[in-house]
């Protein structure tokens, strides 16, 4: 069975009756939108969804920092001072 991580959800076809419906009764909450009783997609804000790519950005960088400062011990010291 899969979980749907939302609190809302509908179905494909209440969705496609009207979608600005749906957007208002979520109010700023994730919608899960059905098809078949699976979840097709999830309606978020903007808000939400640059919340999240930024997250994930972070996450990001922060594996890259964790590789880098694994491979510290080959590190080549330098002095930035010398022009």
């Amino acid at each position: 069975m899969q979980t749907i991580l939302a609190d809302l959800a509908v179905s494909m076809s209440e969705f496609k009756k009207n979608p600005s419906s749906i957007l208002r009764e979520a109010q700023h909450r994730p919608v899960a939108v059905l098809n078949h009783n699976k979840t097709a997609f999830y309606m978020v804000t903007p808000e939400l969804f640059q919340a999240m790519v930024e997250e994930l950005a972070e996450r990001d960088l922060y594996r890259t920092i964790l590789s880098r400062l694994a491979e510290k011990t080959q590190a080549i010291e330098v002095d930035v001072e010398v022009i």
